[in-house]
C-alpha cells in the first residue's frame, strides 16, 4: 500500500479507514509496511548492538523454531497455508513506557506512518504497575502476514504516585524533556498533509524514530531525586529519570516456549523462573512469554554515578485467538488459580495449579471450534475445491468440515494479556516490588490523552473470520455458477 497517514486531528475512524488505503494516490509513496518492515529491522539491529545478549536470544529462537517444524509437519503445513512461515523471523514486539499525553499522541502519529494502529486497552495497576497501555500494530490480515511489528506502550499514570510533592516533582521532570527529534515531528507532519512519504524521506522518518528508542545512559535527574522516584516504584524512575522512554524489550516468536526456556541457561541467560500465560497445551491458546532477566547498567546522574535495571530479553509463544466466550472461561480459571492461596506466578506450586485449573479448557482444534471458544479462518482444501461445484454454497461450516472440504486454521492471538505483562514487569523490576493500587481501569482517560479510541482486539478477530466465511462462500459459489454453465 502506499500513502497511509492520516490528520492528526482526524476522528478516530476516520483514521482507521484511512490508515488502510491510499488516498494521496501519489505512487512515488513507500508503503506503509515496507516503512514498518524497515524500521522494525533497524530496531531490531540497534538493540542488538544495546544489549548483546538479544543476539544470542535471537539465535536461539531460530534454532527452536527450526527443530519444532522439522518435528511437527502438520505444524509446519499450517503455518505455510496461514502465510505465517515467511513472518515468523522478522516477528517482533517491542515495549516503551511514556510519562505524558502529549508522548502518547505524538507515538500515535508516530506509529501510524508505519500502518500501526492502538488495539485493545490494559490497565496494568490492578497487577501492581502505575500504567495503563495498548498496543500500536497493523489491523489487517495482509499487513499482519508482511510484518505483524508490535510495539507494547505504556502510560505512566502519575496520579498513582501518593507523595504529591513528588507527584508535582515528576511532572515537572515530564514537561521539560522532548522526546522526538525535531526532525523526526517534521516528517510526522509531511506524512500527513502528503498522504505518505517518499522513499528517501520514509528513510530518513525509520533513522529519526530510532532516536526516541534508543538508550541514553545519562540521566537528567540528580542521584537523590532518582532513588525517591524509585521508591514510588521502580517503574516511575525508570520513565521519569530519562531522555526518552528507551526500548526495555523486543521480543521474537517462539514455538517451542518450554523448549526455550529451558535451553536460555546454557547460552548465558538468567531465565525468569516461570513462564507467564496458559499452561503448555496441545493448541496454544493466546500468549505465552518469558525472559532473561533485566540488566543492571551504569547511569551517570547529573551529580554522580549509578546503577538502573530496566531492559531484559523476552521471547513468547503466540495460540489461538479466543472469542469473547473462549476469554471468559480463561479469565475465569485464571482467577481460580490466583484465589489458590498465594497469588501470583512466583508462588512454588504456581504451574501445578494453572495446569489443574486448566484442564477445564477443552485441548484439541475440534473441539474449541465446535464450542465457539476460538476464533479460525476457513478456506477449501483440496477435496474441496473438486467437490465444491457439487453441493450447495450455503451448507453449514459443520458439515463442510466434517466433509473435509474446509480447512479451519486458527487465527494467531496478534495481542497481549495484562497479567502476563504485569508478571514480566514485575520479575524484571527486582522481583520484590509488589505495589499495590485499587483496580482503576480509566480507558476515557486514556483514550483522551492517546488522541483516539482503541480498537476492540475481539472484534478484529471477528472480522477476520467473518472475512474468511464470506470469501468461502464466495467460492463455492464460483464453483457452483461455473458447474451450471
Amino acid at each position: 500500500m502506499a500513502g497511509l497517514c492520516h490528520p492528526a486531528s482526524a476522528p478516530p475512524i476516520f483514521g482507521y479507514i484511512m490508515s488502510n488505503m491510499n488516498y494521496s494516490g501519489n505512487p512515488s509513496f513507500v508503503g506503509s509496511d515496507e516503512v514498518r518492515a524497515r524500521f522494525s529491522q533497524a530496531m531490531s539491529a540497534m538493540y542488538r548492538q544495546e544489549v548483546p545478549q538479544y543476539g544470542t536470544l535471537v539465535d536461539l529462537v531460530a534454532d527452536i523454531n527450526r527443530d519444532a517444524l522439522n518435528a511437527d509437519p502438520v505444524l509446519h503445513a499450517r503455518l505455510e497455508r496461514a502465510g505465517e512461515l515467511d513472518r515468523l523471523d522478522v516477528e517482533r514486539h517491542g515495549a516503551i513506557r511514556v510519562g505524558t499525553a502529549a508522548e502518547l499522541e505524538t507515538l500515535r502519529r508516530l506509529f501510524a506512518v508505519m500502518g500501526m494502529e492502538p488495539v485493545g486497552y490494559y490497565d496494568l495497576s490492578v497487577a501492581g504497575v502505575p500504567v495503563h497501555s495498548t498496543a500500536f500494530r497493523p489491523v489487517g490480515d495482509a499487513a499482519l502476514l508482511v510484518n505483524p511489528f508490535r510495539v507494547f506502550t505504556s502510560l505512566l499514570r502519575l496520579e498513582l504516585i501518593t507523595d504529591p510533592a513528588l507527584r508535582q516533582k515528576a511532572a515537572d521532570i515530564l514537561a521539560r524533556r522532548n522526546i522526538f527529534t525535531p526532525r523526526a515531528l517534521e516528517l510526522i507532519a509531511q506524512c500527513e498533509a502528503a498522504g505518505g512519504l517518499s522513499a528517501a524521506d520514509a528513510d530518513a522518518f525509520v533513522q529519526e524514530a530510532l532516536e526516541t528508542f534508543r538508550w541514553h545512559s545519562t540521566a537528567t535527574v540528580d542521584a537523590q531525586t532518582y532513588r525517591a522516584l524509585q521508591s514510588s516504584h521502580r517503574l516511575v524512575a525508570d520513565v521519569v529519570c530519562f531522555r526518552g522512554p528507551h526500548i526495555n524489550h523486543l521480543t521474537p516468536r517462539t514455538l517451542d516456549i518450554d523448549a526455550a526456556q529451558a535451553a536460555m541457561p546454557a547460552r548465558g541467560m538468567d531465565a525468569k523462573d516461570v513462564v507467564e500465560g496458559p499452561p503448555r497445551r496441545n493448541c496454544p491458546i493466546l500468549l505465552r512469554q518469558t525472559s532473561f532477566k533485566a540488566l543492571q547498567e551504569t547511569v551517570r546522574f547529573t551529580d554522580d554515578e549509578g546503577a538502573h535495571t530496566a531492559r531484559f530479553g523476552e521471547i513468547e509463544q503466540r495460540g489461538v485467538a479466543l472469542t469473547r466466550k473462549g476469554r471468559a472461561l480463561y479469565d475465569a480459571l485464571l482467577n481460580e488459580v490466583r484465589d489458590m492461596r498465594s497469588a501470583g506466578s512466583a508462588a512454588d506450586d504456581y504451574s501445578q495449579r494453572l495446569e489443574q485449573a486448566f484442564r477445564a479448557f477443552p485441548d484439541d482444534h475440534g473441539a474449541l471450534q465446535a464450542q465457539g471458544l476460538a476464533f479460525y479462518r476457513y478456506s477449501l482444501t483440496a477435496i474441496g475445491q473438486v467437490q465444491a461445484g457439487a453441493g450447495d454454497a450455503d451448507i453449514s461450516l459443520e458439515l463442510l468440515l466434517a466433509q473435509g472440504w474446509v480447512h479451519a486454521d486458527p487465527i494467531t492471538y496478534e495481542d497481549f494479556l495484562p497479567v502476563s505483562a504485569a508478571g514480566i514487569f514485575q520479575s524484571n523490576l527486582g522481583g520484590e516490588e509488589q505495589k499495590q493500587y485499587q483496580a482503576n481501569a480509566a480507558q476515557q482517560a486514556f483514550e483522551a490523552a492517546l488522541g483516539a479510541r482503541v480498537h476492540d482486539e475481539i472484534a478484529l478477530y471477528e472480522a477476520a473470520q467473518q472475512r474468511s466465511i464470506a470469501q468461502l462462500r464466495a467460492a463455492l459459489r464460483g464453483a457452483l455458477t461455473a458447474e451450471v454453465a
